[in-house]
């Protein structure tokens, strides 16, 4: 018998086993077996499989004993054996003829085994790593040749496939196995009478799950405030349920206090802590006591309803885990538990536990039938190992007839069955869109030249109703004795890979929200507009568009409103120019308008004006009205520039220019702009100078009580020393630190100096003392917030209570939910929060009740003119009233005449901040003042 006809047979056989044997070690042994057979300058064959820690270990080989180790003794860490990495991480058989002269290989295996040339290969099927092999020899190199590496793959190929098939029954067993507990689970427990017994069974069953009798249950006393109280303990418990109970009348346990016992029950979630002494949640003097190393608690949960926990404790080493699969199991148990609990308890409920537990057992019963059918289909379909194949194959004798398939090749061909295709001629296939035609050749065989064994392309097939789809095949030649006696054609169907490349290339020049043209296709047009302006000696235009306000849609509506704004924009700017315009999205709410041709600036004008009244009307956005204006910049080649990239700059500049006039307008580039530019960007990194520098420095500025004459607290501000201009106000910075972030840093100086600061009066004997600190919408998006603030506190030891954030009404409607959440964590810290400027912003009565504030600040405008102005005097006592109904404090700002003063004593309002009882003012000049009113008292 021929080597190829040998090889045949050993596949074929390995087949059947595949098919037949489901004891995968043992197909695995047969692929060793045929590998060694066939590589025999080889002298060691080894298959490793992944392990759950990274590594792979040995499972089978020849020799199965290598230098007095076992083969799974041997393990393989890729992070050490850098060519299992590279395998790995390419999906690629690589082959090292001579290690000596190779860095990637453990230098210790090859020292232990002294080999000389080694191959490794993943064993991989669609994608999915199930291991390695290792083919080395011990003093003579292998000298493998192409084709014996391409039987190994061929070998390999197969051992993927058996252990995927290995593990698919695994899982389907498993799942099969972890079904029927359930159901045993439910059946037994749907025959308990009494609390005991369903505890005493959930018990047994977890007990089996996660190996561990240790097993305890709390529950919750209905008639005692929800109070947990211990309800039983696990007969299989080293310890006894009576010294249990008795240790826990002893310690007297709080269970409301306990963070893991209330993070179980108010998230109704399991929760692990293989070691509870590093755990801050458990509690531990309970855990010593008890002699708790580590703790699994799940939720007994029934109808939303948390009746108690289940506890599984570790009494003997810390550090122990459970797989995941296992907590699931035993949290299924709990739950099943659970509904028989709340049945006995509240019989009253039984109609709906009933009919909850009943359809439970429907699924679970359907999961095990598909189970069960995913089983049989398995069984049915592992014939060939043709039928595993993803891609389509079949085979042709000389003549150019079919003369096997695989059902993939069947299906993606149209066919009802395979046996449909075999005896067929390949030119229903092909169908003259190959290179090569049998009608054109005398024999199918002729169409490789020169005796070349393979040809691949990605053409088209034809199905068996006509219809075309792309594919990507190889023919590869069959050959007996030297002599082709056929092919074989593998292929897979690349429609979606097709669309993809034309998506990708369609959206590699258009933005995929507006259909209009990106950054790339407008450089491009805009260099063609130039070349031909340049040819011609013809004037181009180029309009830069900025959205104003269009943060606060997305802010306020959410970001789906923001894109269905940005779509109808892109619209309305396309009906406003030409045919031969061009309109662009550049990215976020920018837009680029080019005017090819143009003959004059009036008719830029034009554009510009028709693009404003285009604006003018509303966006109607699923029923919200929402007005928004644009600024628009223009340049105009020659005059402004003569390239793509200068005309850009300068229209973008202009824009800028817009936007500082209000907004709503268009602004023709000038040369001056580009100063005033300059000297934009000169002052923010001025601003980056100074936060490294610290620069900065506080004043603080007090608040006064009217009725009892004295200063309640501060207020802190923070100026900017700069070293040219002197003292800068916030007014100048503030703005330009929230758009490059700098607010985070320089807030957080702030707010830690203030407290510094304070802490320092306090020490003077001035405790009545707080301060108040501002907090931007920059900083008040930091998921870290509070832990900043706490830690601060914390670091110079002033208490929560003497600190108040100011924030403004537009923070707090960002993300109602989010805010609401931190907010109610500065209150449970002690925190104080005052709203700043309110009634300046988007006011909304809901969010005071909602929100945990403490203090309204009356903003200095509605006070101007208080006393003439009767709108403002209708704002401000409004705004006095609705502290007072809420219970809120209310400290008016900006106080500056004794009219205003009159004014809001009047109303009740007897809190005050101004100029008229003291600007802002440095620690030392304040320090003075409070001393020197001590004096005069």
């Amino acid at each position: 018998m021929s080597k190829e006809q040998t090889r045949y047979s050993r596949l074929a056989n390995i087949t059947k086993l595949i098919n037949t044997n489901l004891e995968l070690q043992e197909v695995l042994r047969h692929v060793v077996t045929a590998i060694s057979e066939e590589i025999v300058t080889c002298d060691s064959v080894g298959i490793y499989l992944p392990q759950g820690d990274g590594t792979f270990r040995g499972y089978v080989g020849k020799p199965e004993v290598i230098n007095g180790m076992t083969l799974d003794m041997h393990v393989i860490s890729p992070e050490q054996d850098y060519l299992a990495k590279e395998v790995i991480e390419t999906g690629k058989m690589i082959y090292i003829p001579d290690t000596s002269a190779d860095q990637r290989p453990d230098p210790q295996a090859l020292a232990s085994f002294q080999i000389k040339s080694l191959l490794v290969g993943p064993i991989s099927y669609e994608g999915e790593l199930f291991g390695l092999v290792f083919l080395f020899d011990y003093g003579i190199p292998m000298n493998l040749t192409d084709s014996e590496i391409q039987t190994v793959e061929a070998y390999v190929n197969m051992a993927a496939v058996a252990i995927r098939n290995a593990n698919d029954l695994t899982r389907k067993e498993n799942l099969i196995a972890e079904k029927q507990l359930l159901l045993d689970v439910s059946r037994d427990l749907s025959m308990c009478s009494s609390l005991q017994e369903v505890l005493d069974k959930c018990f047994s069953y977890i007990g089996r799950v996660l190996d561990n009798s240790n097993i305890g249950a709390h529950l919750l006393d209905p008639l005692a405030g929800r109070r947990i109280k211990p309800a039983r303990l696990s007969k299989g418990s080293d310890w006894t349920e009576e010294d249990w109970m008795k240790t826990h009348s002893k310690i007297k346990i709080d269970h409301s206090k306990d963070q893991m016992f209330q993070e179980v029950i108010r998230t109704k979630k399991s929760v692990l802590v293989p070691d509870v002494m590093a755990d801050p949640r458990p509690n531990h003097d309970a855990c010593r006591r008890f002699g708790i190393k580590g703790i699994f608690m799940m939720p007994m949960v029934s109808i939303g309803q948390v009746l108690g926990t289940i506890a599984v404790v570790n009494l003997q080493e810390k550090g122990r885990v459970y797989s995941q699969a296992s907590m699931q199991l035993a949290q299924s148990i709990v739950d099943t538990a659970a509904s028989v609990l709340s049945n006995l308890l509240y019989m009253e409920k039984q109609e709906l536990i009933i009919e909850e537990r009943t359809s439970e057992l429907l699924e679970k019963n359907t999961e095990l039938e598909n189970a069960v059918k995913g089983l049989q289909r398995i069984s049915r379909e592992k014939e060939l190992i043709l039928n595993s194949a993803g891609e389509g194959i079949f085979g042709l004798d000389r003549e150019g007839s079919i003369t096997f398939c695989n059902p993939a090749a069947a299906n993606m061909l149209g066919y009802n069955n395979k046996e449909d295709l075999i005896g067929q001629s390949y030119n229903g296939i092909f169908n003259r869109i190959t290179s090569f035609q049998l009608d054109e050749q005398p024999a199918f065989a002729s169409y490789i030249e020169n005796n070349n064994t393979e040809y691949d392309t990605d053409e088209q097939f034809f199905r068996e109703d006509g219809s075309r789809f792309p594919v990507e095949y190889v023919v590869s030649s069959i050959k007996e004795d030297g002599l082709i006696v056929g092919y074989v054609v593998t292929f897979k169907d690349i429609t979606t890979r097709k669309v993809m490349e034309e998506k990708i290339k369609y959206h590699a020049y258009y933005d995929s929200l507006t259909n209009l043209p990106n950054r790339v296709l407008l450089k491009d047009r805009l260099n063609q507009g130039l070349a031909y302006a340049q040819i011609h000696g013809e004037k181009l235009a180029v309009f830069f568009l900025d959205l104003d306000r269009f943060k606060m849609i997305n802010d306020t509506l959410g970001h789906s409103y923001g894109d269905l704004l940005l779509e109808e924009v892109a619209r309305r700017l396309s009906a406003c120019v030409g045919k031969g315009a061009t309109v662009s999205r550049q990215g976020g709410d920018e837009f680029t308008i080019i005017l090819p041709s143009v003959q004059s600036e009036e008719e830029v004008i034009v554009v510009a004006e028709r693009v404003l009244e285009a604006f003018s009307r509303p966006f109607d956005l699923k029923g919200n009205e929402v007005f928004i204006k644009t600024s628009i910049g223009i340049s105009i080649f020659p005059y402004d520039g003569d390239s793509e990239e200068i005309l850009i700059m300068n229209a973008d500049t202009a824009m800028y220019k817009s936007k500082e006039l209000t907004g709503n307008n268009y602004q023709f580039y000038t040369s001056g702009m580009d100063r005033q530019t300059l000297e934009g960007v000169k002052f923010v990194s001025a601003l980056y100078r100074a936060v490294d520098q610290n620069e900065f420095v506080i004043y603080y500025q007090p608040k006064f009580n009217y009725h009892t004459e004295e200063i309640t607290g501060v207020e802190a501000l923070v100026r900017w020393n700069h070293p040219e201009r002197g003292m800068v106000l916030p007014g100048e910075f503030i703005s330009i630190a929230e758009e490059t972030g700098l607010i985070i840093p320089i807030g957080e100086w702030v707010l830690r100096g203030a407290c510094q600061q304070l802490k320092v009066w306090h020490g003077l004997g001035f405790t009545n003392l707080g301060v108040s600190v501002n907090i931007s919408a920059r900083q008040f998006e930091q998921r870290n917030l509070l832990h900043i603030v706490n830690s601060i506190l914390e670091e110079t030891g002033l208490s929560p209570g003497c600190l108040e954030l100011e924030l403004t009404e537009n923070v707090i409607i960002k993300n109602t939910e989010g805010t609401l959440k931190t907010m109610e964590q500065f209150k449970e810290s002690g925190i104080k929060i005052a709203i700043d400027d309110f009634g300046t912003g988007f006011s909304s009565l809901g969010y005071l009740k909602r929100f945990p504030i403490t203090t309204l600040k009356i903003d200095r405008s509605f006070l101007k003119d208080v006393a003439e102005d009767y709108e403002n005097a209708a704002i401000t006592t409004t705004i006095i009233t609705l502290a007072q109904n809420l219970k809120l404090d209310v400290i008016a700002e900006g106080v500056e005449n004794q009219a205003q003063i009159d004014f809001l004593l009047s109303k009740g309002c007897s809190d005050m901040q101004g100029y008229y009882f003291g600007q802002p003012n440095s620690a030392t000049e304040l320090t003075e003042l409070l001393l020197m009113r001590v004096k005069t008292r």
